[in-house]
């Protein structure tokens, strides 16, 4: 049971009150920058949901919890065990070692063998290259990696390593995972509106807890629409651009902040970015970087010069600044509140 700590988060999952009809579970969610929110989810919703997972992945399987339950992916870890017949194990020990990570995935019995992290776990296994971890990851017929976006760099390091990854797109309105490796689970439908990604199906919850307004406003004729920007191929593959809101308007010309951070992590020596966006008397909003290096920083002006290459001029970072890691929202998810201020503050990490 989450400690409701924050009067915030208290007040938007009410947890005194009776729960809204057809509710198995109130999932608390604020996205990376927004208010608490309390997702309601059905037992159909989390049905679907861990079945459609077990058609894509080949069949039910054997689970290793390694997120916390209270979250849409550790809860749905359980929910794929239970519908599976299969007892899952848990990654026990404080915060997450490789080591630990191999000890659970040794419990493991039988097959197929499946676990969930999000995308610093997966650095973490990679990392311990000649150790158990990595040599426990290389096990697993397939690990959702899910929460945050999966790097192209994540995934090329991923598939050199041996690791078998399943990006996974998705969030507690639609009850975990809806778009694998770029496409929709079996019983999902993706439109893109404008350029907001919708998603329709039996996985999606039913609303928000004791928000009636902003459920009429999320949930319209049986689609969700989500706070993010993408595009729909030709072949029916959905591609992530980035949240609504990471646009940046600097001088008069909008950027994505989710664009250059692609551009950023894709330089040798750059493990991890996050950019957005400072209030500046000349640009309006100026474009700053926070850098996690590996191996050593980066020169801030060869990487602003990959940037300009790209994305042009006004993409390109003002400042870059660096951290040894970037604060959390959740399991996975970049704070950028706290980026921000952190910026603001002329912290470095």
């Amino acid at each position: 049971m989450l400690p409701f700590t924050d009067p915030a988060l208290r007040d938007a999952m009410a947890p005194d009150e009776p729960a809204e009809p057809d509710t198995a579970v109130v999932i608390a969610t604020s996205g990376s920058t927004g208010a608490p929110k309390g997702v309601l989810l059905s037992a159909r919703a989390l049905t679907a949901s861990a079945e459609a997972t077990h058609v894509r992945l080949g069949g039910p399987g054997h689970w290793l919890l390694a997120t916390p339950a209270h979250y849409i992916g550790g809860l749905q870890v359980l929910v794929r065990s239970l519908l599976a017949g299969t007892e899952p194990t848990f990654l026990t020990g404080t915060g997450f070692r490789p080591d630990d990570f191999a000890a659970a995935a040794a419990k493991l019995t039988g097959g197929p063998r499946y676990t969930a992290l999000v995308p610093t776990q997966l650095v973490r296994l990679l990392d311990d290259d000649g150790g158990a971890g990595l040599a426990a990851a290389k096990t697993f017929d397939a690990i959702v990696v899910g929460a945050a976006a999966t790097s192209a760099a994540l995934r090329e390091r991923a598939a050199d390593a041996g690791v078998r990854i399943v990006p996974a797109y998705g969030m507690s309105e639609t009850a975990s995972g809806c778009v694998y490796d770029g496409f929709p689970l079996d019983g999902v439908r993706v439109d893109v509106e404008g350029d907001r990604i919708r998603i329709a199906g039996d996985v999606l919850a039913h609303g928000y807890r004791r928000q009636p307004e902003l459920t009429a406003e999320s949930f319209d004729g049986g689609w969700f629409t989500t706070s993010d920007r993408g595009v729909r191929h030709d072949d029916g593959r959905v591609e992530v651009l980035g949240r609504a809101d990471d646009m940046i308007n600097t001088g008069g010309v909008k950027v994505s902040a989710n664009a250059i951070e692609r551009v950023l992590t894709a330089q040798p020596g750059v493990r991890d970015a996050c950019v957005v966006g400072l209030p500046d008397q000349e640009w309006g909003e100026a474009v700053v970087a926070l850098v996690v290096p590996e191996g050593g920083p980066r020169e801030a002006d060869e990487l602003r010069a990959a940037v300009r290459a790209e994305l042009g001029a006004a993409a390109t970072p003002k400042r870059v600044e660096y951290a040894a890691d970037l604060p959390l929202r959740g399991p996975g998810k970049i704070d950028r509140a706290a980026v921000k201020q952190r910026l603001e503050s002329g912290l470095r990490g």
